[in-house]
């Protein structure tokens, strides 16, 4: 039996969330001078992503259309635009350069669309029969695997049986297996040595490897994948924001770099700095490294944070 309250108690809960934590919440925090102003910190998060704290501005909703109207009331100084800067699956192509598996670094090579390829090469179908359903469930596949993703985690993501969700698994080592072997062998250092490392080799402790308990010990192992990966993106972020903040310094410009967001870097921009912020922006984020897969970003502008992602 359909119970329509259902549906609007869950609504409510999400107007009230949203009214709660960002339109009261944000007003909040609003300065004599009309802005917010965030405190970011470097050394809180064990990935070692910058955070940003009261307010928290990395949290402001993005897969909900009504959440993400929230983004309309962050607008520029006058005569200015927002640029926003976003790197485009950057786990996954530091997954491709990590684990150097041949295919998908050919994969990254001879297409953009990594989740069709996928899609093609784990269920053994020609690139032009992937199915909508087929890419989401390679793209489902893509992303868990970076974050260690299990069988159960799968299944419950995908909506599908536990088995199904082992098979697609299997098929997906089966098609990359030089992930599944960096995979095992981050596992397999983490438990020796009680780390892991990035690229640039800032150390993650992982005690939980080496636990008694099962569902810590399972945790640990995540992490273990994880963390290199994670870590190496943050850094790499970390090596453009210096790169971008340089290039607007000496060139003097008076666009300002004034948000990070994970993978994203938000510019105040003045208009008639456009196309020379675009270019920084595109030179300074594609060269913080240099990897067997290009690194690519998306960037989008507007006059206000809504209409930049």
């Amino acid at each position: 039996m359909d119970y329509p309250i259902v549906a609007d108690i869950l609504e409510y809960r999400t107007l009230a969330k949203l009214k709660s934590t960002y339109a009261d919440g944000l007003n909040n925090y609003i300065m004599e001078d009309g802005k917010i102003h965030t405190t970011f910190n470097q050394t809180i998060t064990a990935t070692g992503r910058i955070s940003s704290t009261e307010p928290n501005l990395q949290n402001i909703p993005m897969r909900m259309e009504l959440g993400r109207r929230i983004r309309k009331v962050f607008v520029p100084r006058e005569g200015f635009l927002f640029v926003d800067a976003d790197y485009s699956q950057i786990e996954l192509r530091l997954l491709a350069h990590m684990s150097q598996d041949q295919r998908l670094i050919e994969a990254y090579h001879t297409d953009s669309d990594i989740h069709r390829i996928t899609a093609s090469q784990v269920f053994h179908i020609p690139m032009e029969e992937v199915t909508d359903l087929q890419r989401r469930n390679a793209k489902a596949l893509n992303f868990g695997i970076v974050y260690g993703i299990s069988s159960f985690g799968l299944s419950q993501d995908l909506s599908i049986t536990r088995k199904e969700a082992g098979e697609y698994i299997n098929k997906y080592f089966e098609t990359y297996p030089g992930v599944k072997e960096f995979l095992d062998n981050l596992v397999n250092t983490g438990k020796e040595k009680g780390y892991v490392t990035t690229i640039y080799g800032r150390k993650r402790p992982i005690p939980e490897l080496n636990s008694g308990n099962f569902m810590q010990r399972s945790f640990g192992e995540r992490v273990a994948m994880n963390s290199p990966l994670q870590g190496t993106a943050a850094d790499i972020m970390k090596i453009a924001m210096i790169g971008v903040y340089g290039r607007l310094k000496r060139e003097n410009l008076e666009s300002k770099m004034i948000l990070q967001v994970h993978d994203e870097i938000l510019i105040e921009t003045k208009a008639e700095e456009l196309e020379t912020v675009k270019q920084i922006l595109e030179e300074e984020m594609k060269g913080a490294a240099s990897l067997k897969v290009a690194l690519e970003i998306d960037v989008h502008w507007g006059n206000n944070w809504y209409e930049a992602k």
